[in-house]
């Protein structure tokens, strides 16, 4: 082959090349593109129905992200409208209508249920921590320390839904936040007079310098009876929870079987007579 043929072949084979690349390139723009608006659309639809700031409440956003949460929601809406093609041509008059449209709304509310229940829960474990961690801030102030310093312990000691909190306001505070703004934060992540009545009482101590550890043992004893007297008030509500079941179960139980055993021996009592 000569230079001018060799020439031209290897220009034709580097022009195919840079044809491929600029096509190859294209497409991974327009996928690239096209991933982006999915991605805001999903972000758009998340923001309408406030799905951020359940999953944030649940405490579950680091393992449900927001698509598989959308996902679920279309899901449900979809069994809804299968069991009301079912159900709604059997119900009477215009309850079925009301199945019809009923079913695959509640589908799709289900999963916000579900987060809301996980919020109730997490909510309740954190309160239930809440005693012990103000001792050990108290504990902390008492010996010289800056609440900022027991908040960081707490994050580094606990476990569980309140310690996760102390983590994002000792973080908020290692970036260079203030801890009035770093409490206030807290205050908005999680809403009730527990933690409302903590964030006061440190801005009341650092702002007119009154004992911070006496206020923080007084919460934890005034939180310590709450606790307390909702578990005394669920006993009470359970005593006749246990005695309807005792009169609609058990003593039916017992008088069937009487009874079966009467049956039983009906010939033997009745000889006598």
């Amino acid at each position: 082959m000569t230079p001018v043929g060799l020439s031209f072949t290897m220009a034709t084979l580097l022009a195919l090349a840079a044809g491929r690349e600029v096509l190859v390139g294209h497409a991974i723009r327009r996928r690239s593109e096209e991933s982006r608006r999915a991605d805001a659309r999903w972000a758009r639809a998340a923001l309408a129905l406030n799905l951020p700031e359940r999953l944030r409440r649940s405490g579950l956003e680091a393992r449900l992200p927001l698509p598989a949460l959308l996902l679920g929601k279309l899901a449900g809406a979809c069994l809804g409208a299968i069991l009301a093609l079912g159900a709604a041509p059997a119900a009477p008059g215009r309850i079925g209508i009301a199945v019809a449209l009923g079913l695959p709304a509640a589908g799709f509310f289900v999963p916000d249920a579900l987060l809301e229940r996980e919020a109730r829960r997490r909510r309740r474990r954190l309160v239930a921590a809440l005693p012990d961690a103000l001792d050990l801030l108290a504990v902390s102030v008492a010996s010289g320390r800056g609440p900022g310093e027991g908040l960081a312990q707490l994050a580094r000691a606990g476990e569980g839904p309140l310690a996760e909190e102390m983590r994002i306001a000792v973080a908020e505070l290692s970036c260079g936040s203030s801890l009035s703004a770093a409490l206030a934060a807290l205050r908005t992540r999680v809403p009730g007079s527990e933690i409302a009545t903590l964030v006061a009482s440190i801005e009341r101590s650092r702002r007119f310098g009154s004992p911070l550890a006496e206020q923080l043992r007084r919460q934890a004893g005034a939180l310590r009876r709450d606790s307390r007297r909702q578990v005394e008030e669920r006993a009470a509500r359970a005593a006749p929870k246990i005695q309807l079941v005792v009169a609609l179960i058990l003593v039916p139980s017992v008088m069937l079987m009487i009874a079966a055993g009467l049956i039983a021996n009906a010939g033997t009592l009745l000889a006598a007579f």
